[in-house]
């Protein structure tokens, strides 16, 4: 009986061509992959509250769904859209008052500033140079950056639609994925089977841990610490508190800190002579900065049962690596990685039977 041949010409086209096709539906869908991760983050964070308030609706999933959608508009969409709206519609106002620093007198210190231990002389020294110099010295350094920065706000200007687009798009994706969890989560579950059996279907639950984990620990950190000190701002009166809070919010998720923010308020009110204001918003400052050194690591182990090095190594890698949905996907990738890898360490370990009675010699 003769021996059959592979077709390598057949096999080769096969394998181009299914090559071929899955990179021509990543090009076809690639407009709504970001959002869809984000949409995806959204809905595996939140559907346990999802499914208490579909309880408390009368079971009705339609009524959970638009409660939920609504939230997320109110929560997300709309602040943001808000913000980059003013801060747009007030480039020349936001200029202008740059301009004016040149214009401002910095105050005398404080003399209770004096008596602090250690960096009290340093600082009144500082402060002190630093009045005598004036801003008119500190100007020219200045504003080549706010000319660049008004340079950036009009060029922005133009995507500001494309944003509002990619908002709504991701509330969208997020309204269907609530409305079908279940047969969505079932279909990942399958396909996780059938690549890897038991281990694949493991690992795809892990995901979904650590996607919980990672958004309860760094999207709920950064709404508190955003929140709290956003209502720092508006009792001190800093101006644009609304837009601070979102920029803050911001920082917090790329793991920069509220302090790139909180800090030059403080230093505005003290140079403005609001020494009583700049304390108080110096207090919150340091309550928000060390909020997310026992918060975040309590949410995360509620999500994922991972090593907390793990999940920030993922969070930071992911975010330079990809950006902001790199939040996400970073710490997604080393979790199935780290699962994966132990699975078969533990498989191929073999633990030898030791005899009842061994002889020392």
């Amino acid at each position: 009986m003769p021996e059959t041949r592979p077709d390598l010409a057949r096999t080769t086209l096969g394998v181009l061509f299914i090559g071929g096709l899955i990179l021509a539906a990543f090009w076809v869908l690639r407009p709504f992959i970001g959002p869809a991760i984000w949409a995806t983050t959204i809905v595996v964070a939140t559907w346990p509250l999802m499914r208490r308030l579909q309880a408390r609706l009368w079971q009705r999933r339609l009524l959970a769904v638009v409660g939920m959608t609504l939230a997320l508009l109110l929560l997300f969409v709309v602040p943001v859209t808000l913000a980059i709206t003013t801060l747009i519609q007030n480039t020349d106002e936001i200029v202008e008052g740059a301009k004016q620093l040149a214009k401002l007198r910095m105050p005398t210190p404080p003399e209770w500033l004096a008596s602090l231990p250690f960096a009290g002389p340093k600082i009144v020294l500082f402060w002190e140079e630093a009045a005598a110099a004036g801003t008119q010295a500190l100007w020219p350094k200045v504003q080549p950056y706010a000319v660049q920065l008004a340079r950036w706000l009009v060029a922005e200007a133009g995507t500001v639609g494309f944003v509002i687009v990619q908002g709504l798009l991701v509330v969208i994706l997020a309204a269907l994925m609530y409305a079908k969890g279940e047969t969505a989560a079932a279909a990942v579950i399958r396909v996780g089977r059938r690549l890897g059996g038991k281990h694949g279907e493991a690992t795809v639950i892990l995901a979904g841990q650590a996607i919980r984990g990672v958004a309860l620990g760094v999207g709920v950190t950064a709404v508190v610490q955003s929140v709290i000190g956003g209502i720092g701002l508006a009792i001190a009166d800093v101006p644009f508190a609304g837009i601070l809070t979102v920029v803050m919010f911001v920082l917090c998720l790329a793991q920069l800190g509220p302090l790139l923010v909180l800090v030059p308020a403080v230093a505005w009110l003290y140079w403005s002579g609001d020494t009583g204001w700049g304390t108080f918003l110096l207090v919150v400052s340091v309550v928000v900065a060390t909020l997310d050194n026992f918060l975040r690591p309590m949410l995360i182990r509620m999500g994922a049962d991972l090593p907390l090095l793990l999940i920030f190594a993922g969070v930071i890698g992911g975010l330079l690596a990809f950006g902001l949905v790199g939040i996400f996907v970073g710490p997604v990738v080393l979790a199935v990685a780290y699962t994966l890898l132990e699975a078969w360490v533990v498989e191929g370990e073999t633990v030898p039977t030791l005899p009842e009675k061994v002889d020392p010699l």
